[in-house]
Protein backbone atom coordinates (compact mmCIF):
# COMPACT_ATOMS: atom_id res chain seq x y z
CA UNK A 1 0.00 0.00 0.00
CA UNK A 2 2.95 2.29 0.57
CA UNK A 3 4.51 1.75 -2.81
CA UNK A 4 1.65 2.11 -5.31
CA UNK A 5 2.71 4.61 -7.96
CA UNK A 6 5.79 5.67 -6.00
CA UNK A 7 7.96 2.77 -7.12
CA UNK A 8 7.30 3.29 -10.83
CA UNK A 9 7.93 7.02 -10.55
CA UNK A 10 11.18 6.68 -8.62
CA UNK A 11 12.51 4.04 -10.97
CA UNK A 12 12.41 6.65 -13.76
CA UNK A 13 14.80 8.76 -11.68
CA UNK A 14 17.47 6.06 -11.45
CA UNK A 15 18.33 5.59 -15.12
CA UNK A 16 21.87 4.56 -16.05
CA UNK A 17 24.49 7.19 -16.83
CA UNK A 18 26.94 6.88 -19.68
CA UNK A 19 30.19 7.01 -17.70
CA UNK A 20 31.20 3.82 -15.85
CA UNK A 21 31.19 3.77 -12.06
CA UNK A 22 34.52 4.48 -10.43
CA UNK A 23 36.08 2.08 -7.94
CA UNK A 24 36.68 4.33 -4.96
CA UNK A 25 34.23 4.14 -2.09
CA UNK A 26 31.21 6.38 -2.35
CA UNK A 27 31.53 7.30 -6.04
CA UNK A 28 28.51 7.57 -8.31
CA UNK A 29 27.22 4.19 -9.51
CA UNK A 30 25.80 3.28 -12.88
CA UNK A 31 22.29 3.39 -11.43
CA UNK A 32 22.52 7.04 -10.37
CA UNK A 33 21.48 10.21 -12.15
CA UNK A 34 23.90 13.14 -12.40
CA UNK A 35 23.83 15.40 -9.37
CA UNK A 36 21.24 18.15 -9.74
CA UNK A 37 20.57 21.18 -7.56
CA UNK A 38 16.97 22.36 -7.96
CA UNK A 39 16.44 26.07 -8.54
CA UNK A 40 13.37 26.24 -6.35
CA UNK A 41 13.18 24.71 -2.86
CA UNK A 42 9.47 23.94 -3.03
CA UNK A 43 7.96 20.72 -1.66
CA UNK A 44 6.33 18.47 -4.23
CA UNK A 45 2.97 17.25 -2.88
CA UNK A 46 4.02 13.76 -3.98
CA UNK A 47 7.41 14.07 -2.27
CA UNK A 48 8.86 11.18 -0.31
CA UNK A 49 8.56 11.76 3.42
CA UNK A 50 11.09 10.38 5.89
CA UNK A 51 10.09 10.04 9.53
CA UNK A 52 12.09 9.63 12.70
CA UNK A 53 10.73 6.73 14.74
CA UNK A 54 9.69 7.62 18.29
CA UNK A 55 10.18 4.23 19.93
CA UNK A 56 9.64 3.08 23.50
CA UNK A 57 11.99 1.56 26.05
CA UNK A 58 13.75 4.65 27.32
CA UNK A 59 16.32 5.10 24.57
CA UNK A 60 17.17 8.55 23.22
CA UNK A 61 15.19 8.24 19.99
CA UNK A 62 15.56 12.01 19.50
CA UNK A 63 19.38 11.90 19.35
CA UNK A 64 21.09 14.07 16.72
CA UNK A 65 18.73 16.96 16.10
CA UNK A 66 20.57 18.21 13.01
CA UNK A 67 21.14 14.81 11.40
CA UNK A 68 17.88 14.12 9.58
CA UNK A 69 17.32 17.70 8.31
CA UNK A 70 20.88 17.73 6.92
CA UNK A 71 20.37 14.34 5.29
CA UNK A 72 17.11 15.41 3.67
CA UNK A 73 18.72 18.58 2.35
CA UNK A 74 21.52 16.46 0.89
CA UNK A 75 18.96 14.30 -0.91
CA UNK A 76 17.18 17.38 -2.24
CA UNK A 77 20.36 19.03 -3.50
CA UNK A 78 22.14 16.00 -4.90
CA UNK A 79 19.48 13.95 -6.63
CA UNK A 80 16.22 14.02 -8.53
CA UNK A 81 14.34 12.45 -5.62
CA UNK A 82 11.29 14.56 -4.73
CA UNK A 83 11.79 14.63 -0.97
CA UNK A 84 10.16 16.64 1.80
CA UNK A 85 13.03 18.23 3.73
CA UNK A 86 11.00 18.80 6.90
CA UNK A 87 11.68 16.11 9.50
CA UNK A 88 8.62 14.16 10.62
CA UNK A 89 8.26 12.18 13.86
CA UNK A 90 6.01 9.14 14.13
CA UNK A 91 5.27 6.36 16.62
CA UNK A 92 4.32 2.86 15.52
CA UNK A 93 0.73 3.15 16.71
CA UNK A 94 0.13 6.57 15.12
CA UNK A 95 -2.66 6.67 12.56
CA UNK A 96 -0.35 8.15 9.92
CA UNK A 97 2.42 5.53 10.14
CA UNK A 98 1.66 4.15 6.67
CA UNK A 99 2.11 7.59 5.10
CA UNK A 100 5.87 7.26 5.61
CA UNK A 101 7.67 4.72 3.38
CA UNK A 102 10.98 5.22 5.21
CA UNK A 103 11.56 5.25 8.98
CA UNK A 104 14.81 6.31 10.64
CA UNK A 105 15.64 5.17 14.17
CA UNK A 106 18.77 6.01 16.13
CA UNK A 107 20.05 6.38 19.68
CA UNK A 108 22.24 4.85 22.36
CA UNK A 109 19.87 3.05 24.71
CA UNK A 110 17.05 0.56 24.79
CA UNK A 111 14.51 0.12 22.01
CA UNK A 112 11.45 -1.89 23.00
CA UNK A 113 8.13 -2.66 21.28
CA UNK A 114 4.89 -3.83 22.81
CA UNK A 115 3.12 -6.86 21.34
CA UNK A 116 0.69 -4.56 19.56
CA UNK A 117 3.54 -2.47 18.16
CA UNK A 118 5.38 -5.54 16.92
CA UNK A 119 2.30 -6.70 15.04
CA UNK A 120 1.74 -3.31 13.44
CA UNK A 121 5.41 -2.86 12.53
CA UNK A 122 5.47 -6.29 10.89
CA UNK A 123 2.42 -5.28 8.84
CA UNK A 124 4.06 -2.00 7.88
CA UNK A 125 7.27 -3.71 6.73
CA UNK A 126 5.46 -6.50 4.90
CA UNK A 127 3.50 -3.93 2.90
CA UNK A 128 6.37 -1.91 1.49
CA UNK A 129 7.64 0.06 4.49
CA UNK A 130 11.31 0.25 5.40
CA UNK A 131 13.09 0.76 8.75
CA UNK A 132 16.69 1.94 8.98
CA UNK A 133 18.22 1.59 12.45
CA UNK A 134 21.46 3.46 13.13
CA UNK A 135 23.27 2.36 16.28
CA UNK A 136 24.76 5.59 17.57
CA UNK A 137 26.52 3.39 20.16
CA UNK A 138 25.20 1.11 22.86
CA UNK A 139 22.02 -0.26 21.25
CA UNK A 140 23.35 -3.53 19.90
CA UNK A 141 22.81 -6.06 22.70
CA UNK A 142 19.24 -5.02 23.47
CA UNK A 143 18.34 -4.36 19.86
CA UNK A 144 19.22 -7.83 18.64
CA UNK A 145 16.93 -9.34 21.27
CA UNK A 146 14.13 -6.99 20.27
CA UNK A 147 14.52 -7.77 16.58
CA UNK A 148 14.37 -11.49 17.39
CA UNK A 149 11.02 -10.82 19.08
CA UNK A 150 9.86 -8.74 16.14
CA UNK A 151 10.70 -11.45 13.58
CA UNK A 152 11.25 -14.74 15.41
CA UNK A 153 11.01 -16.62 12.11
CA UNK A 154 13.55 -14.44 10.27
CA UNK A 155 17.28 -14.07 10.82
CA UNK A 156 19.20 -10.82 11.08
CA UNK A 157 22.06 -11.42 8.64
CA UNK A 158 25.07 -9.39 7.58
CA UNK A 159 24.63 -8.20 4.01
CA UNK A 160 27.45 -9.03 1.55
CA UNK A 161 29.31 -6.14 -0.02
CA UNK A 162 27.79 -6.89 -3.43
CA UNK A 163 24.27 -6.37 -2.06
CA UNK A 164 22.31 -3.71 -4.01
CA UNK A 165 22.06 -1.48 -0.94
CA UNK A 166 25.76 -0.69 -1.37
CA UNK A 167 25.36 0.12 -5.08
CA UNK A 168 21.85 1.55 -5.43
CA UNK A 169 23.03 5.13 -6.01
CA UNK A 170 26.70 5.44 -5.04
CA UNK A 171 29.18 2.58 -5.03
CA UNK A 172 30.48 1.29 -1.69
CA UNK A 173 32.50 -1.76 -2.79
CA UNK A 174 33.84 -2.31 0.75
CA UNK A 175 30.42 -2.10 2.42
CA UNK A 176 29.27 0.60 4.83
CA UNK A 177 31.68 3.42 5.67
CA UNK A 178 33.33 3.65 9.06
CA UNK A 179 32.44 7.08 10.46
CA UNK A 180 33.18 6.76 14.20
CA UNK A 181 35.62 4.43 15.94
CA UNK A 182 33.52 3.27 18.90
CA UNK A 183 34.98 -0.20 19.66
CA UNK A 184 37.47 -0.13 16.79
CA UNK A 185 35.45 -2.80 15.02
CA UNK A 186 34.65 -2.73 11.31
CA UNK A 187 31.35 -1.21 10.22
CA UNK A 188 28.69 -3.83 9.54
CA UNK A 189 25.29 -3.68 7.87
CA UNK A 190 22.65 -6.27 8.78
CA UNK A 191 19.28 -6.89 7.22
CA UNK A 192 15.98 -8.68 7.69
CA UNK A 193 14.31 -9.65 4.42
CA UNK A 194 10.79 -10.49 3.34
CA UNK A 195 10.39 -12.20 -0.04
CA UNK A 196 13.94 -11.29 -1.01
CA UNK A 197 13.61 -7.61 -0.13
CA UNK A 198 15.47 -6.10 2.80
CA UNK A 199 12.81 -4.35 4.87
CA UNK A 200 14.95 -3.55 7.91
CA UNK A 201 18.56 -2.41 7.70
CA UNK A 202 20.65 -2.19 10.87
CA UNK A 203 23.96 -0.34 10.75
CA UNK A 204 26.46 -1.25 13.48
CA UNK A 205 29.87 0.26 14.35
CA UNK A 206 29.52 2.94 11.68
CA UNK A 207 27.15 5.64 12.96
CA UNK A 208 26.34 7.50 9.77
CA UNK A 209 23.66 9.36 11.74
CA UNK A 210 26.35 11.28 13.61
CA UNK A 211 28.06 11.86 10.28
CA UNK A 212 24.91 13.64 9.07
CA UNK A 213 25.03 16.18 11.87
CA UNK A 214 26.33 19.75 11.65
CA UNK A 215 30.14 19.78 11.24
CA UNK A 216 30.82 21.34 14.63
CA UNK A 217 28.91 18.65 16.56
CA UNK A 218 31.48 15.87 16.14
CA UNK A 219 34.18 17.65 14.12
CA UNK A 220 34.15 14.90 11.53
CA UNK A 221 36.28 15.68 8.45
CA UNK A 222 34.37 16.57 5.26
CA UNK A 223 35.16 13.23 3.60
CA UNK A 224 33.62 11.32 6.52
CA UNK A 225 30.46 13.43 6.46
CA UNK A 226 30.19 13.03 2.69
CA UNK A 227 30.54 9.24 2.96
CA UNK A 228 27.85 9.15 5.66
CA UNK A 229 25.43 11.20 3.57
CA UNK A 230 26.10 9.13 0.45
CA UNK A 231 25.49 5.89 2.34
CA UNK A 232 22.22 7.35 3.56
CA UNK A 233 21.29 8.11 -0.04
CA UNK A 234 21.97 4.47 -0.93
CA UNK A 235 19.74 3.20 1.87
CA UNK A 236 16.88 5.48 0.82
CA UNK A 237 17.30 4.65 -2.88
CA UNK A 238 17.24 0.92 -2.12
CA UNK A 239 14.21 1.23 0.15
CA UNK A 240 12.15 3.07 -2.44
CA UNK A 241 13.10 1.08 -5.55
CA UNK A 242 13.14 -2.54 -4.33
Amino acid sequence: MLRIGLLAFLLTLLVPISAPAQNRQGTLSRAARPLIRPDVETVDPSAVTVARLHYGGGGDWYWGGSSLPNFLQFIRRNSNFPVDTIEKIVAIMDDNLFRYPFLFATGHGIMRFSDEERERLRTYLANGGFLFINDSYGMDKNLRKELARLFPERELVELPFDHPIYHSYFDFPAGPPKIHEHDNKPAQGFGISINGRVVLYYLYQSDIGDGWEDPQVHNDPPEKREAALKMGMNILAYALTH
